[in-house]
């Protein structure tokens, strides 16, 4: 089955259907990634925080050697944590990438986020001090970005993006780059629908990508008493009417928005069931509802760095 694609404001395109990779285990996700490919799936987000990059590398180097896919029919996304915000880092960051990765480039290279922290050394992911407090560093995202630039000059990186920044910071990315971001990726669901970045991001010619878009039950802050996307009434109410179970409305949702979404799952029935949404429509009723259920509700706030003069969830910023 061919999976619909978004085409990049660099003319590359990006499969709208994803496996993500946050808080896939070592030891399951390579099997994941092996399965999705088997299954269909031609785009594979992950990232270098994430720790996992070495077993995504393996199940990939696993298809392509069996024939089953070929590299230049993958769509391989990665990302830059924010240690390696200062540019004399960013190459070195992406080698070890690719290494993991076992690929000569990779299709989209997206900085983390905009919250740079102090580089201590690479395996030092989340620096603090003594007291327990991070330690932060405040480069300049236009510096970083032109780093990021030089990766797509050299052709270790097809394109180029930026996640978890607000619409003030990718305004400063895009009045200092020569090379526009062309991804934006955000937490995005019917509880946060993010309906007014991803009307900015389109304006400015960039895609947007929705990572946790089943609402991230596994995330490492979600409380017992947290709302459950996949048990909401309406989400309930219109898998019925269209006898597809919640996750595969959430998906189709967005793929109407024109969104990407790249839900994560090392579980082989689920990650079948997540791809199996190209056969059904959601009608404009259904869309107009599921919209309806946003609360602005940001499940995935990294609050511990609330504080960081680049926060960006913060109120002085409306999206």
């Amino acid at each position: 089955m061919s999976v619909p694609s978004v085409e990049l404001s660099n003319g590359f395109k990006i499969p709208m259907l994803g496996l993500g990779t946050w808080l896939s285990p070592v030891g399951q996700v390579e099997q994941a990634v092996k399965d999705a490919i088997d299954a269909g799936y031609r785009h594979i987000d992950g990232a270098y925080v994430y720790r996992n990059e070495a077993e995504v590398g393996n199940a990939i180097a696993a298809k392509i050697d069996e024939g089953i896919v070929t590299r230049e029919e993958l769509f391989v996304t990665s990302k830059l944590w924010n240690i390696f915000h200062d540019p004399k880092h960013v190459r070195g960051a992406l080698e070890k990438t690719l290494q993991d990765l076992k690929l000569n480039y990779i299709d989209l290279y997206l900085i983390h986020f905009p919250m740079g922290l102090k580089f201590i050394d690479s395996e030092t992911l989340s620096p603090k001090t003594e007291n327990g407090e991070w330690m932060i560093d405040t480069i300049d995202h236009a510096e970083t970005w032109k780093a990021m630039e030089e990766l797509v000059d050299e052709g270790l990186v097809i394109s180029i993006g930026l996640s978890n920044f607000n619409s003030k910071q990718i305004e400063y990315i895009l009045s200092n780059a020569n090379i526009k971001p062309v991804m934006l990726q955000c937490e995005c669901h019917p509880y946060l629908n993010q309906k007014k970045l991803i009307e900015f991001c389109h304006e400015k010619g960039i895609a947007f990508t929705a990572y946790s878009p089943l609402g991230s039950n596994s995330r490492p802050s979600a409380k017992p008493d947290d709302p459950q996307l996949m048990e909401d009434p309406t989400i309930l109410q219109i898998s019925e009417k269209h006898s597809k179970t919640p996750a595969q409305i959430l998906l189709r949702w967005q793929i109407q928005r024109g969104v990407i979404a790249i839900p994560k799952s090392v579980t082989k029935s689920r990650i079948i069931s997540n791809f199996d949404i190209f056969d059904f429509e959601l009608d404009e009723e259904d869309m107009e509802n599921i919209d309806g259920l946003n609360r602005n509700e940001r499940l995935i706030a990294f609050k511990d760095l609330r504080h960081h003069p680049n926060y960006p969830f913060g109120s002085n910023v409306e999206f």
